[in-house]
């Protein structure tokens, strides 16, 4: 047989999954390697992310013998909203990820999961969070028609989570708890199809409300009745009336967890490597120690990251913060390299950004961070040289004053 059977699953006592993003193979690895129990990824075709997306069918194969060596889960993502144009390549897709025996797919659209479960019976099916499902009723319906997991809509509050908890049995809820945030309900969002004809219900966002807006001619809005007005005003810089806070849940875990919260979800396939090493590890460490100390030390973390802001989302019951600037956190750190091995007493580095001799570094272990100290820097040629720059294939060597792991990441301060 072409499938393992699946695993039966223990509810209410089990352990808290964290589940990470993975935009390609080595993306994939940071995120197991800094304590992800489980991993989300897709190919461009029926993924909800197309362009910032380097999976092919023969990495999907490489990635699922990876991570179950590793006794780790994957999920794939078939969570595109399908036209009749796409079935017969979703068919075929639903067969190749039974011959690799992922762990679950994630779907949206009831006539995918009626595919899945023709073709793949025993497949796990977890239900996307573009579903939006958002009450008890909803989610008893979806168990109903065998799906196993739901990963509840971003508008869900805490309070609501846990009277769907209550009131449902032998069913997973997952959540958002980290990332980027959506002006419209869940990622339902039309915007980018009407103004560039790229839809991001098939994965092909171009994210109009990230964008800076001009006043061609001072526009004001106002309902039929006159009780509600908005001015769109800008400054030398635009306007940027849609641009969300991203979410950021970390001092609430433990919240989510009383409430029956089995897996916390962490957005972000088309971020750096680096962001994903330092967003998984705090997460993690706050999953096994949530202490005041620990909580404060990742959210310092966290906060060295490039950021629009962070909000908690709609999890409390506030409407979400909106970054109307357009304004990024100022990281006082820049990622600049990734260790690929070692040779002696030098560490391979492929080097992402400048990294000069005087530069102060920092490598990123899935336990800490390491103050680093340059001895010597080589290039591919094994000549010795002052800088180092990123944009190129090849590799330096590097010789710090202490040795690092194939894996760890290199960022300095800025």
């Amino acid at each position: 047989m072409l499938f393992l059977s699946i695993r039966p699953r223990v509810y209410y006592m089990q352990k808290i999954e964290l589940l990470a993003p993975a935009g390609d193979l080595e993306k994939l690895k940071i995120a197991l390697e800094y304590g992800a129990d489980a991993v989300y990824c897709g190919v461009p075709d029926f993924s909800l992310r197309v362009r910032i997306n380097r999976f092919s069918d023969k990495d999907l194969a490489q990635a699922v013998e990876y991570v179950h060596k590793r006794k780790k889960e994957i999920y794939v993502t078939l969570n595109i909203y399908a036209h009749n144009r796409h079935l017969e390549k979703i068919k075929k897709h639903i067969q190749y990820l039974k011959k690799l025996k992922v762990d679950a797919i994630i779907a949206s659209d009831p006539g995918i999961i009626l595919l899945i479960q023709k073709i793949w019976p025993e497949c796990e099916i977890h239900l996307s969070t573009q579903a939006n499902a958002t009450n008890f009723s909803a989610v008893e319906f979806w168990r109903k028609q065998g799906v196993k997991r739901i990963i509840l809509a971003r508008e869900v509050l805490l309070s609501e989570i846990k009277e769907i908890k209550k009131k449902t049995k032998n069913i997973e809820l997952e959540y958002f708890v980290h990332g980027a945030m959506c002006m419209s309900y869940s990622g339902r969002c039309i915007l980018s199809k009407w103004m560039t004809d790229r839809s991001a219900n098939l994965g092909d966002c171009s994210q109009p409300c990230r964008w800076g807006y001009h006043e061609v001619k001072k526009i004001s809005v106002t309902d039929d009745q006159k009780r509600f007005r908005v001015d769109l005003e800008e400054d030398q810089h635009g306007t940027h009336f849609f641009n969300s806070y991203d979410m950021n849940l970390l001092a609430h875990l433990s919240q989510l967890r009383d409430v029956g919260i089995a897996s916390f979800k962490i957005e972000g396939r088309a971020k750096s490597a680096y962001y994903l090493a330092i967003v998984t590890r705090a997460y993690r460490k706050v999953i096994d120690c949530d202490t005041p100390k620990i909580i404060k030390e990742q959210k310092a973390e966290l906060d060295n990251l490039v950021h629009r802001g962070y909000s908690t989302g709609f999890l409390l019951g506030r409407e979400p913060e909106h970054n109307f600037e357009n304004k990024n956190n100022i990281a006082k750190f820049q990622f600049v390299g990734e260790v690929r091995g070692t040779e002696n007493n030098l560490n391979i580095l492929r080097v992402h950004n400048h990294i000069s001799l005087s530069d102060k570094l920092e490598a990123i272990t899935p336990e800490k961070n390491i103050k680093l100290k340059i001895k010597r820097i080589l290039d591919y040629n094994k000549n010795e040289v002052s800088v180092a720059d990123g944009g190129h294939k090849n590799e330096y060597y590097f010789e710090f004053d202490r040795k690092l792991e194939s894996g760890n990441l290199i960022r300095k301060v800025v």
